[in-house]
Parts: C-alpha cells; sequence; structure tokens
C-alpha cells in the first residue's frame, strides 16, 4: 500500500512560500520544489506527519538524532518545567544547576578504557561547534606544553561538521573542496573502512597512520576520527584495533587523540560510545545529535584533566592560559534540561539495550537485501546502517528515498547510499515497515529504471 504522492492545495502555498524565502542546507534549490518536500507540521514518537495529515516514519531519526522518538512525555514536561524556572543566563561568569548536574552525568557515562579518563565539560552549540572548540582545545594545549604543533591528522572520507576547523579535518570533497585554501593544515590517512582498500584496509589504514606519525608526530598536536564507523562517508565500519593503534601512536608522539561521537553517540552503536566498542578512551571527545534526544541543539566536548591543566594559570606564566572561546547560549538551561530527561529516561529503560537489539534485528530483515541485483553493500554498526543501491541514474539513491516516502517511510540518502537509522526505541513493527517500505521502494526504482 502506498501514499497518493499527490500533493494538496496545502502543502504546495506552504512550498512555494518556503521557495520564495529560505534557503536550506545541503540543497540543490534548482530542483527543490519539482523534489516534492515534505512539509512537516507535527510529530508523535516515530512519526512525522505532514501538513495534509500524512504520517511518516521517521526513518533516520531527523538527521540521526531522535533517541526517544518525537514528543516524549517525559522531556516535554523537564523542558516545560525548567522553562517556568529559568529560560537563559550565560555561562559566561555564571552557571545553572542542569548545566552542572548535566555535566555531571556525562562523565559519569564517559567511554572507560586505554587512555585517560575524562573529567570535565565544555559546552557547544552543534556537531561542528563542538569539533571546532575540540580543535582549538588541542592546538592552544600542544602551544602551552611545550611548543605549538600546527598539523592535525584526519581519516580520508571523514566527515567532521561544517564550520571551517572541521571542514579541515574533513575528507568530503563534494562538501569541502571548495573551501581548501582556507582550512587548517592537516595530514591524511586512508580510512579504515574504505572498500577500495581491500581486505587488508584495517592494517593498510595503521601502517598508514604509523607512517604519517613517524613522518610528522612532533608537529601533529591530535589524530581525530569517528570512531568504529565513518557515517556521512557511507556508513564506513571498521575494526576496533585501528582506534586501539591510533591511541598507541597518539601517546608514542604526543599528540592528543579526539573521538567524533557526534553521531555515534548515545546509543547509536549498540554501546553508550562507539569507543567502548574497542576498549579505548580519547584525550578529547565530542558529542552532539542525541544529547538532547533531538530536541534542542546542544553538544559538548568531554576533556582529560590532563587537557584541562595545560589550560590553567600558574605563577610565572607570561601569558593567560584561558581557553578565549564560547558562543552566546553555551550551556542553555533548556537544552541541558532537556539532555538531562533524554539521557534519565534512557537509563531507566536501558534504551542502549533496546538500541543494541534494534540494531541486531534491523541486520536480520535487511539480510535479504544483500542478493537484491539492485544492492551493492549492506554496511554498519548497530542502528547506523547504510544500504548501498547501484547507480542506474544520476540520482538513484534519491529516487529510492521518494519510492519509500510514497509507502510511509522518511529516509535520507548519501549520494546512492540509502541510511536507515531509526529512533532506539522503534517497535517491531514499525522495524518491519520500515524494512518493507525500503524493499519495496528498491524494486520499484529498479523496475521503472529497466523500463526506461
Amino acid at each position: 500500500m502506498t501514499i497518493s504522492d499527490s500533493a494538496s492545495h496545502n502543502s504546495t502555498s506552504w512550498v512555494a512560500r518556503d521557495a520564495a524565502s529560505v534557503w536550506h542546507p545541503f540543497t540543490q534549490h534548482a530542483t527543490w520544489v519539482d523534489d516534492e518536500p515534505t512539509v512537516v507540521e507535527r510529530a508523535e514518537g516515530p512519526w512525522l506527519i505532514d501538513v495534509d495529515g500524512r504520517r511518516y516514519l521517521d526513518g533516520v531519526s531527523s538527521l540521526w538524532t531522535t533517541t526517544l522518538g518525537h514528543c516524549h512525555p517525559e522531556v516535554n514536561a523537564a523542558i516545560t518545567a525548567q522553562l517556568a524556572k529559568l529560560d537563559h543566563t550565560t555561562f559566561l561568569g555564571t552557571t545553572h544547576t542542569p548545566g552542572i548536574e548535566l555535566a555531571e552525568t556525562l562523565i559519569a557515562s564517559a567511554p572507560r578504557g586505554d587512555g585517560p579518563e575524562l573529567t570535565k565539560v565544555f559546552y557547544a552549540g552543534d556537531g561542528s561547534s563542538a569539533v571546532e572548540a575540540a580543535l582549538k582545545i588541542a592546538y592552544q594545549y600542544s602551544h602551552q606544553t611545550g611548543r605549538a604543533r600546527p598539523k592535525f591528522v584526519r581519516l580520508q572520507h571523514a566527515y567532521h561538521g561544517d564550520t571551517l576547523g572541521a571542514v579541515a579535518v574533513g575528507g568530503h570533497d563534494l562538501f569541502h573542496a571548495t573551501y581548501r585554501p582556507l582550512l587548517l593544515e592537516t595530514v591524511g590517512v586512508p580510512s579504515p573502512g574504505d572498500r577500495a582498500l581491500g581486505e587488508d584496509r584495517n592494517a593498510t589504514a595503521v601502517a598508514a597512520l604509523r607512517s604519517v606519525m613517524r613522518a610528522h608526530g612532533d608537529e601533529v598536536c591530535a589524530v581525530i576520527v569517528e570512531p568504529m564507523i565513518q557515517g556521512a562517508a557511507g556508513m564506513f565500519d571498521y575494526d576496533a584495533s585501528f582506534l586501539r593503534a591510533a591511541r598507541e601512536l597518539a601517546d608514542a608522539h604526543g599528540a592528543l587523540l579526539i573521538f567524533d561521537e557526534v553521531a555515534t553517540g548515545f546509543g547509536r552503536t549498540g554501546t553508550m560510545w562507539a569507543a567502548e566498542h574497542a576498549g579505548v578512551a580519547p584525550d578529547l571527545l565530542t558529542c552532539g545529535k542525541g544529547i538532547t534526544g533531538g530536541y534542542l541543539p546542544l553538544s559538548a566536548v568531554l576533556a582529560a584533566e590532563h587537557v584541562y591543566d595545560a589550560f590553567l594559570a600558574r605563577p610565572g606564566d607570561t601569558g593567560p592560559r584561558t581557553f578565549f572561546h564560547g558562543h552566546t547560549y553555551t550551556g542553555n538551561p533548556l537544552c541541558c534540561a532537556a539532555a538531562l530527561a533524554n539521557l534519565r529516561v534512557m537509563a531507566e529503560q536501558d534504551v542502549v539495550g533496546q538500541a543494541a537489539r534494534l540494531g541486531e534485528r534491523l541486520r536480520k530483515l535487511l539480510e535479504p537485501l544483500a542478493d537484491h541485483e539492485q544492492v551493492a553493500e549492506i554496511r554498519g554498526l548497530g542502528t547506523m546502517i547504510g544500504v548501498e543501491v547501484r547507480p542506474r541514474s544520476a540520482r538513484t539513491g534519491f529516487d529510492v528515498c521518494q519510492a519509500a516516502r510514497r509507502r510511509g517511510v522518511w529516509l535520507r540518502p548519501l549520494g546512492d547510499t540509502v541510511i536507515v537509522m531509526p529512533p532506539l526505541t522503534l517497535a517491531e513493527a514499525e522495524t518491519d515497515l520500515l524494512v518493507t517500505a525500503l524493499a519495496e521502494a528498491i524494486d520499484e526504482v529498479r523496475t521503472a529504471e529497466v523500463r526506461a
């Protein structure tokens, strides 16, 4: 059964008004109206409801953020209660109880293993700004603990956000090539999840990282990676031994290790943090997306004590060691209250365990698609899954997502990789609907393009 794709006057008029005034991210507006964008009016649980009353399963957690589903009553109540007490106060020179409590909660949940204990929290606004802060912390740390090290080591195909520092340590030419003349100095190594490297891709990546650190280690202030899986690359998962090697090599050359857990944190990979799969702890950890359950923009950098200690002024210092970085809404109390409620519900209802089971079920249900002639590969970790379809046109991935939408499931592609990343508490019937709609959509697109 499919949903009618005939747009009513209501949605048509809203799209026209949007096209007249709005500039959307990652959007080619020359085709925006013809692509019939969904005009979302409200949401409940895993469902998005458009202005015409049509319901769509949110198959990508509203860009990988929704943990418990939309409009969860306990998170709603927490935000409302906080709003009645304190809407906002600057974090420069004042503090507040939800910001303190959230920092304590994040530190208590931080990954443990080979590496330092993470003991301090610096708040930011979104994933990119958390990465930006972490890069500046790493560089200033090197400056204040010996000598400034100007280089960062990054993975090819990496994605860490779209501010200039985050772009510099990314590896997506489609997104970043235009800005290369403006960027920081980085050294790239092959991605351990890159299938083009063959069966020995992890060993190849480790060898390349070892070689880079041997050549540039004394100039490198930090190595930055997305642990266990590279999301925007197309869900390229990789072996945990790479993270253990990165920890060893960063330590050997006096560099910091940064884990970007903006996408992978808060249960997405079946553990609270992706780093737990490897038993490794970084010096700096960035998080965002799922921190508030998709409610409000908030992110954070978790830092090890030795990093924080380098920013403390001491007698005889010739200059300030302060980290001069922040923004107006740093640690906004409404955001912190939403995050606290989200993390409390996650703990009480074992949402991380639910996510692990959901990931296993999704992979099992998707297994038959691996033999589909239109499917090149299915890959991922936990609830972070990519279904790569074989291109038959310039926009095959997009066409599959449009066909799924007609079946009541909202998905978004990364090129020809269709991303499957639903809320972590998705029920069995809704999981079945998601996979069935995707399978039927792939069939529809294959049939239509064969006929063409």
